[in-house]
């Protein structure tokens, strides 16, 4: 029988601003579709770039793109509503996506806004992507996260209610839409749902092969599982669902990736 004391460690800063996060979070009126989206063409048309220019681009590079024209087509999406009942609209889409990279020899989801998607191209945000992908140094312990070790949590979580607060201040802080990925640490396909301090946030799970018939044949074909969740009390339901079939067209059709391939 083992009678040792367990290991007690100090949870890092940054883990004190998720459990803050997801405690405001999930005080929204947040609601979740979950669809499924072909993007056989797409996923073809970044293999063939991958061939003729030597460059994998980023999926996750083409899914902020697509958002970004999407909620660029439907500027209602792109709004907080602050605590006085006003709502805030915003012309750039700032778009915060969670970014895979090395820290301390560990794999790890960092966020980075990336700005004014809706006027960039696929490849801008590929490049940036792999810039924040290829920095090592930890920033997030200088910046915000480094100031959660110093305040109590009754203050840390007033910063998660800057949308709510200060709209204009989140947006520069941490942008206006957000993207974040399980897929990115799991294969198949598979969704997840959890609570979201933005109007809209995409979440990224896995891709999949099942038949689908296209002009009467039986293809196979990938499918992306992807949840869209939205504040209820910014977006109401047939305008959200309007909108998510437009950013399903724009998945489908592979919007950018001509450009890209440039």
């Amino acid at each position: 029988m083992n009678n040792r004391d367990p290991e007690v460690e100090r949870v890092s800063p940054q883990r004190q601003l998720t459990a803050d996060y997801m405690r405001v979070a999930g005080h929204r009126s947040n609601v979740h579709g979950l669809v499924e989206i072909d993007v056989t063409d797409a996923r073809e048309r970044i293999r063939t770039i991958e061939a003729e220019t030597g460059t994998t681009l980023s999926f996750t590079a083409f899914v902020v793109s697509c958002l970004g024209a999407a909620v660029g087509e439907h500027p209602h999406i792109n709004r907080y509503r602050d605590w006085r009942g006003r709502v805030h609209q915003f012309e750039d889409v700032d778009v915060n996506v969670l970014v895979e990279r090395e820290i301390d020899g560990e794999r790890a989801g960092v966020p980075h806004v990336v700005r004014a998607a809706n006027r960039r191209t696929v490849r801008s945000i590929h490049d940036e992507i792999r810039r924040v992908q290829a920095d090592t140094a930890d920033k997030q312990e200088a910046g915000i996260a480094g100031l959660a070790s110093r305040l109590p949590g009754v203050v840390r979580r007033q910063i998660w209610r800057l949308p709510q607060l200060f709209p204009s201040r989140w947006k520069r802080l941490a942008g206006t839409v957000a993207v974040t990925s399980v897929g990115m640490f799991a294969s198949g396909t598979g969704w997840a749902i959890s609570p979201t301090n933005y109007t809209l946030q995409l979440t990224v799970g896995g891709i999949g092969t099942k038949p689908r018939l296209v002009d009467g044949e039986l293809q196979s074909r990938e499918f992306l599982s992807l949840t869209v969740s939205f504040d209820h009390d910014v977006v109401d339901g047939a305008p959200a669902t309007r909108f998510v079939q437009c950013l399903a067209d724009h998945l489908e059709a592979g919007t950018g990736l001509g450009a890209a391939a440039e």
